[in-house]
């Protein structure tokens, strides 16, 4: 699998995951009701599923890596749907797990 592929893979599971809890939040701590919660828990099913597509046969490593995905796309998740502004310390600890998925999934291993 090409790192397009896979990072298209981390991209997807990160709109589920993130906007499944985003929903169920909404849902709770905005008293939007059970509706956006039952939204917000089959956006997470579908995460579970779209994880195991990643072509490492790994399931933590393919975890780990994606931990990365998930912190920085919180953050920006964040910043398009609620307003929020990370500081410099917010994006440069993105950065820094942007890198940590790169050296996890992407690094050459021997076969």
């Amino acid at each position: 699998m090409g790192v397009v592929k896979s990072a298209v893979l981390f991209l997807l599971a990160a709109l589920t995951e993130i906007g499944g809890a985003w929903l169920i939040w909404q849902g709770l701590r905005e008293q939007r009701g059970m509706l956006w919660i039952g939204a917000g828990v089959v956006s997470l099913g579908i995460y579970g599923f779209v994880a195991t597509f990643q072509a490492d046969p790994n399931f933590g490593r393919v975890l780990a890596a994606y931990g990365g995905v998930f912190v920085a796309g919180s953050l920006l998740w964040g910043v398009v749907v609620d307003g929020f502004r990370p500081d410099r310390w917010d994006v440069i600890g993105a950065l820094i797990c942007l890198v940590g998925v790169g050296v996890i999934m992407y690094a050459p291993r021997p076969s």
